[in-house]
């Protein structure tokens, strides 16, 4: 079965850490994990419910789980007729993760007003918010491609949650037009497959975006 999860910048770090491989165990206050059935729905909680508290960021993943397995849980139907839900308890996540199928996927990403992201501490884009990193990358890419070779390899997982903003987001108020931003989002991607990491950036179509 495909399933989608809605998720905010910091589980999406997380699921990073793993290789793209799990989630993590929820929270003491949070004793069930609800993975959806649609794509719709799991972009409207995204875009909705995660850009407007937290983190101000939403992600929707996409992931394979087997059948038999799966089948097991409750299905439950919230608000309307597409908003199916798997009920997982918190304990069987573990047991859950092991029947994840293939390497969880980005499929979309969703930012409000005031996204910040994941704010490095070290190297040449530390301190720096998103759209901070994403000038400076293009300013390091303009001066020195070893540079911007080493940069990007330190900052993978800034690189992977802040590219479907980087996507999507007008530079143009800051200095950076929509043909440059491309352009470095082309250099990023290139690095990216030259890289040892297994698994693609987020499946965006950052032209259209």
């Amino acid at each position: 079965m495909i399933l989608y999860r809605p998720v905010g910048i910091e589980e999406l770090a997380l699921i990073f850490k793993s290789g793209m491989t799990v989630f993590p165990p929820r929270l003491p206050e949070q004793p069930i994990f609800y993975p959806v059935t649609n794509f719709r729905y799991a972009s409207q909680i995204a875009r909705d419910w995660n850009t407007t508290s937290g983190s101000k960021a939403g992600y929707v993943t996409t992931f394979t789980v087997d059948d038999d397995y799966v089948s097991r849980f409750e299905r439950k139907i919230v608000g309307g007729h597409e908003h199916e839900e798997l009920w997982v308890p918190a304990e069987e996540l573990e047991e859950f993760n092991r029947n994840i199928k293939c390497l969880i996927e980005v499929d979309a990403g969703f930012f409000g007003e005031g996204f910040t992201g994941i704010i490095p501490g070290q190297f040449g884009l530390r301190g720096k918010d998103a759209t901070g990193q994403f000038i400076c990358l293009r300013a390091i890419a303009d001066y020195s491609g070893m540079d911007f070779s080493c940069e990007t390899y330190a900052q993978q997982q800034s690189i992977y949650c802040h590219y479907p903003f980087w996507c999507q987001h007008d530079f143009t108020a800051d200095g950076v037009s929509v043909d440059q931003r491309d352009d470095l989002i082309d250099r990023l991607e290139k690095r990216w497959e030259m890289s040892d990491i297994p698994f693609s950036l987020p499946l965006l179509n950052h032209k259209n975006g």
